[in-house]
């Protein structure tokens, strides 16, 4: 389960830089990139980032829509002597987070955009 302790008591002000931040430093296993992808077969979030998008607090709950770039590979065989080098595609998708202010506890849901 992802966790936001940061974001769940920042403040208004603070609220985007601190989601932001915790984004970039969570685990892609924690994230649904797999699910998000459109180009390649596994999601790398060696270079994972998040824009805010929407927020809204309420006294229990924080719903913040973010949208999250990230980079996907095609991944083959990989021989020894294969020539083809792994490139990395460019991923975006967007994503619902739910986090409880008490102790972070953060649902994510993947939403269907119109790209």
């Amino acid at each position: 389960m992802l966790y936001l302790p940061r974001t769940a008591c920042a403040e208004s002000a603070e609220l985007a830089a601190t989601f932001t931040e915790e984004i970039a430093a969570s685990s892609t296993a924690d994230l649904p990139l797999q699910q998000g992808m459109a180009h390649g077969n596994v999601a790398d979030g060696d270079a994972l980032s998040a824009m805010v998008i929407r927020t809204e607090i309420e006294p229990g709950c924080i719903r913040i829509h973010a949208g999250l770039f990230f980079s996907s590979v095609v991944a083959g065989c990989a021989c020894t002597n294969d020539p083809t080098p792994m490139n990395t595609n460019p991923e975006y998708c967007e994503a619902i987070f739910d986090i409880a202010r008490d102790d972070g506890a953060t649902t994510v849901r993947l939403i269907e955009t119109s790209a």
